[in-house]
């Protein structure tokens, strides 16, 4: 776990991780998928699922976010996505849900207006969960996968970005169970 640091140039954002066997599957799904939209595949290490991104954030929020991201309770749960499309307007790739997500959809919520009630920046659109398989995509595909691909999520993280040579760098600087039963 980091410090959050003070560099203003880097970016925040919650998100959950896929597990290595996961990962695997959808770094081949994602090399196929930017074959077909004439894209650029995600790298394997930068696969996630965002639940809310803040933007640039002083050394001082970012505690704030630790602290308030602590009081966010939600439960592990089993992540199935099985639908792939394209953000055309983007130029983005995705992997997403045929049908929602309970758990997922409640965290979201839950994460999202602990945000608000600290005066962080909460995108306003309806959420849209997935995981960016490809980007600069020029072609829209859509289907839907004959077995979904998913991962028991057990936590959720808070991860800076920050872009060094035209490619991002995310670094893990907390993260936070979820509750089993």
């Amino acid at each position: 776990m980091g410090d959050g640091g003070s560099d203003k140039s880097k970016r925040f954002f919650f998100a959950l991780w896929p597990d290595p066997p996961s990962r695997a599957l959808i770094a081949r799904l994602a090399r196929e998928v930017a074959l077909e939209t004439c894209g650029r595949p995600t790298l394997p290490d930068l696969i996630h699922l965002t639940l809310a991104f803040v933007g640039a954030q002083p050394a001082i929020r970012v505690e704030s976010l630790r602290r308030l991201a602590g009081l966010v309770r939600g439960r592990a749960f089993m992540l199935a996505l099985d639908q792939v499309g394209v953000f055309e307007k983007a130029g983005v790739a995705w992997l997403g849900a045929s049908k929602q997500q309970e758990d997922l959809t409640a965290l979201q919520r839950d994460l999202a207006d602990a945000l608000r009630s600290r005066g962080f920046p909460v995108d306003a659109r309806p959420y849209a969960p997935h995981l960016t398989l490809a980007r600069r995509a020029t072609l829209a595909v859509e289907r839907r996968l004959p077995e979904p691909i998913g991962w028991r999520v057990s936590s959720f993280t808070l991860v800076s970005s920050e872009t060094v040579r035209e490619a991002p760098v995310y670094r893990t600087v907390a993260y936070w169970p979820l509750v089993t039963f």
